[in-house]
């Protein structure tokens, strides 16, 4: 039997326990990454002008506001609050680093500081941006706005930006049912093999590979 917001006993439970695993985990993932992240840093800054850090407005557990972080990986000329797949050929605005850092998905460590701060799990679904509305009232469908959303996450790990928003929403609905430490685990382990293989990339955004397949026909 179900709780509101679709979460059962056994899953708010495990969102307590969740959360202590998230914030020792990303403490120590700063410390240990603190190498990485100074090599990043300098790469970035002799690579462009522009500030270190990219911030954006992001949709949160139940709906609230917050700005992620992430390393800056195009240039400050680009237009904000608009989603790469929107943009008109957006490889113009990204950066040589920024390629390598896409291509790695290393530009999303500072979201450990979000992860730290309690705006974000390792786990969940991936913050939409504020003005994304569709993926938000699809993802109300499925009560995947209700809990934190994640670093990485099962819509991630099962086409990322390959998948169609009606897709990606119901797959944040399934993690949302199947939530646990082992899923969790199975998700991160996941998550290490799909960055190392580049899957599910696709420089253009959400359904991109399916307009590119429409087009070809």
């Amino acid at each position: 039997m179900c709780m509101k917001n679709g979460m059962g006993r056994g899953e708010g439970m495990y969102r307590k326990i969740k959360r202590v695993i998230d914030t020792v985990v990303s403490f120590l993932g700063l410390v240990i990454l603190s190498w990485v992240f100074l090599i990043l840093v300098i790469a970035i800054k002799i690579d462009s002008r522009g500030p270190i850090l990219f911030k954006q407005k992001r949709v949160g557990i139940g709906k609230s506001y917050f700005y992620i972080y992430k390393f800056r990986t195009m240039r400050t000329d680009t237009p904000g609050d608009v989603p790469t797949h929107l943009l008109e050929n957006p490889e113009q605005y990204i950066t040589k680093v920024g390629k390598f850092l896409r291509k790695t998905s290393l530009d999303e460590l500072p979201q450990i500081m979000n992860i730290l701060k309690g705006d974000m799990a390792i786990v969940g679904p991936r913050p939409a941006l504020w003005n994304q509305y569709d993926l938000i009232a699809e993802r109300d469908k499925y009560g995947a706005n209700a809990i934190l959303p994640g670093l990485t996450g099962w819509a991630q790990i099962n086409g990322r930006d390959e998948l169609e928003i009606e897709e990606k929403a119901r797959l944040d609905g399934e993690y949302v049912k199947r939530m646990s430490f082992f899923f969790d685990l199975k998700c991160i382990v996941k998550t290490v093999t799909s960055v190392w293989n580049h899957e599910g990339v696709v420089e253009g955004g959400t359904g991109t590979l399916h307009e590119q397949e429409k087009d070809q026909d």
